[in-house]
């Protein structure tokens, strides 16, 4: 797990929880003054568990500790859950409560969900990507499912910005007094060779806007992996074209999802991939869940967002952005590991799928914006 440095900052890969919940917990044992978790999916199983245990033995020790969770992503929660923690001084809150919203019957709000997986210790490190905390993404041998994902720890001025961010959220979430001092705002624009990118709030769709300059900007190569990839017309042309001037596309997706309905969707623009000339794979035995990308050996694009109306449209996301082309080829070289031992979908036995399968695909495709 090489720190490269990106100046002013450094950034690392980790690759699936076996390597990112060490870390994360290595953070907060070691955290001096404040941690932030702002998390979509926090599991009542043994992963949630020791992230508790790790935020309670903080907060107990005097630090500052602040949790935001999803209401739909961690509804396994009981209210119980986070006693202990609240106890010893920490606070949580939730985003977006079913309860209170469906008695309002306040439904736009309701469909608007906090996607973002971050955690920021003492606003010098933070950590960004599509692992959550629960089980799903332990090891197999450690009880787990072995979910294959992607997360990114970076280091310096950046970890500042995700601060940032992640008061943007609280201020709007935290309803009683909560002091809360030296928070700079979250920068409109970052020109740093590392930057944190994020939408939910704010109306730009920053993230998509990022995706689409790397992908007109692209000479050579464009690797995706994607867990939920049922991209939008704009996004569509924009790959269509990087392959159209000869620029390589290849994109992983899952063998399997977790969401059938969100598989079937995607299914339904294989072809015209495949007939653009765009390279399709699927990860077998294990679900991927992995929202990274690496243009040219030069842009890495690592987060919580995936290439469809969800993360559009109603969720809060956030990815770093690495301009940098030592960390993008040691990235594509994961990747390549990960095309190893994935199946290349062909174009003419895709073609011999039955009627039934199309149908499912194109009606899956067409409710794409009501999940």
């Amino acid at each position: 797990m090489t720190w490269f440095p990106v100046e002013p900052d450094a950034v690392r890969l980790l690759r699936d929880g076996r390597e990112a919940f060490p870390a994360m917990l290595e953070a907060i044992a070691k955290a001096r003054s404040e941690v932030l978790l702002e998390m979509y999916w926090v599991g009542d199983d043994e992963c949630g568990r020791s992230f508790r245990s790790a935020l309670v033995a903080a907060a107990s020790r005097g630090v500052t500790v602040r949790v935001i969770v999803d209401a739909v992503g961690s509804l396994s929660l009981t209210p119980q859950f986070w006693d202990a923690l609240v106890a010893a001084g920490g606070e949580v809150e939730v985003f977006h409560p079913l309860r209170r919203l469906m008695g309002k019957l306040d439904l736009a709000r309701l469909d608007r969900r906090d996607h973002r997986k971050l955690l920021v210790v003492d606003g010098e490190l933070a950590f960004c990507g599509g692992i959550n905390l629960a089980r799903h993404w332990l090891a197999i041998g450690d009880g787990g499912e072995g979910w294959r994902d992607d997360a990114v720890a970076v280091r310096g001025p950046v970890a500042t910005d995700v601060r940032a961010l992640f008061y943007e959220t609280w201020r709007r979430v935290r309803k009683r007094g909560s002091r809360v001092r030296h928070v700079p705002r979250f920068p409109k624009e970052q020109v740093r060779a590392v930057s944190v990118v994020a939408s939910g709030f704010r109306p730009a769709r920053t993230i998509r806007r990022e995706y689409l300059r790397a992908f007109a900007r692209a000479t050579s190569s464009i690797d995706i992996a994607n867990s939920y990839f049922v991209p939008d017309a704009g996004v569509r042309r924009a790959l269509f074209r990087a392959v159209a001037r000869g620029v390589r596309v290849r994109i992983l997706l899952p063998g399997r999802s977790d969401v059938p309905l969100v598989q079937r969707a995607s299914e339904a623009v294989y072809e015209v991939f495949m007939k653009r000339g765009a390279e399709l794979f699927l990860f077998p035995d294990t679900i991927l869940h992995s929202k990274m990308a690496v243009i040219d050996d030069r842009v890495t694009i690592v987060g919580s967002y995936n290439f469809d109306a969800r993360s559009l449209r109603k969720n809060l996301e956030a990815n770093v952005v690495v301009r940098n082309a030592a960390f993008a080829r040691h990235v594509r070289l994961w990747f390549e590991h990960d095309l190893a031992s994935a199946n290349k979908v062909e174009l003419d036995r895709w073609q011999t799928r039955g009627l039934a399968q199309r149908a499912t695909e194109r009606l899956a495709f067409a409710l794409r914006r009501l999940w």
